[in-house]
């Protein structure tokens, strides 16, 4: 494999000229470690968008998601008041944090609050409120209203549910999982509100898109370039909560 040794050279075969290739990590296949392993390793490894988190601080490359569909709907404005359903490890958390100024670093502009649930322990984040709680309990709705001091603008989600190998119980496991963040947040959100959530393209999500359109105005199906090509997954937005009716 072609290296730089460090001071513009390059070791190893002689490329004739022709301008560096990128290069690529090769992770050999371990006794015990499986093929599939191997390979998502070597994804890993080879990923830009991970190297990017590990040199932007994050705590994983999924805060690139979640930037990226900022970028383009503006929900996480100053001020916002944001519940994270599922957040470890804490990337959309961090950018969540930045964006609606839960630090207060701008005093220019309105603070923002950031709420962080998870049925697992997560590592404390710098102005988020990080809660150890299952969100289908059937108080939990309350006690985000409690923790937040009223209603919520913006509740997100990136769970997904443990992996069967199974292309269609994955995708109706993690379409099940959509459909209850959804109706927690229509107890939480505020009229305006935005909910965004990770689903899988499989056709099961019909009857969920319905009854978003129904109680938000604007819903919209986004791959971020930060998902990777051969996911199936997919993330809708959808902005201007109706309110209960």
């Amino acid at each position: 494999m072609t290296a730089s040794d460090g001071k513009g050279r390059r070791a190893g075969k002689n490329t004739s000229g022709r301008g560096q290739r990128d290069l690529k990590v090769k992770v050999k296949t371990a006794r015990g470690r499986k093929l599939s392993s191997t390979r998502w390793l070597q994804r890993q490894l080879n990923d830009p968008y991970v190297k990017r988190a590990k040199e932007d601080g994050y705590r994983g490359r999924a805060a690139y998601k979640i930037l990226e569909l900022d970028d383009k709907y503006r929900f996480l404005v100053p001020g916002a008041r944001v519940v994270d359903l599922g957040c470890a490890p804490g990337g959309w958390c961090q950018v969540a944090v930045a964006r609606t100024n839960a630090l207060g670093q701008k005093p220019s502009k309105a603070q923002g609050r950031v709420i962080g649930v998870d049925l697992q322990e997560v590592e404390p984040i710098a102005g988020v409120e990080l809660h150890q709680l299952d969100f289908m309990e059937d108080d939990a709705d309350q006690k985000v209203k409690e923790w937040l001091g009223g209603m919520a603008d913006v509740v997100m989600s990136d769970m997904a549910a443990a992996s069967s190998g199974h292309k269609q119980t994955d995708h109706l496991r993690i379409i099940a999982l959509c459909e209850a963040a959804a109706y927690f947040a229509y107890d939480v959100l505020e009229p305006g509100g935005t909910f965004v959530a990770k689903v899988l393209a499989g056709g099961a999500e019909s009857a969920l898109q319905q009854e978003l359109k129904q109680r938000f105005k604007k819903v919209v199906n986004v791959k971020p370039p930060a998902s990777r090509a051969d996911s199936s997954e997919k993330f809708v937005v959808a902005t201007g909560y109706r309110g209960e009716s």
